[in-house]
């Protein structure tokens, strides 16, 4: 196991003119922590994932749409993305933001 190292998450991932840039930090059977990068006018278009997604604002500006329903969050603020459900995300202003999948299911 390597020693802990303590990072700045925006330090983890720079912007690429009019580019969607990922960075995936952890990979393992339970879920999925990456890193995103959104220049301004960039995003994802509407798709489903079977499992439940934490979106979380590093840095600017983004609308969350999930199943038709707009959400604006800023830098600091999260959203769940509930499983199966529609949605899609699209960059107000440039953002960074991490991305944690959680695929395992109760027993």
């Amino acid at each position: 196991m390597e020693n802990a190292v303590k990072q700045n998450l925006s330090d983890l991932i720079g912007y690429q003119d009019g580019s969607v840039v990922s960075r995936t930090l952890i990979d393992k059977k339970a879920g999925t922590v990456t890193l995103f990068a959104f220049d301004r006018g960039q995003g994802l278009s509407e798709h489903t994932a079977p499992f439940d997604a934490m979106v979380y604002l590093v840095d600017g500006e983004a609308e969350v749409i999930i199943s038709g329903q707009a959400n604006h969050l800023k830098a600091g603020e999260m959203i769940i993305m509930p499983a199966n459900r529609p949605h899609a995300l699209k960059a107000v202003e440039k953002f960074k933001m991490m991305l944690v999948m959680i695929r395992s299911y109760e027993v």
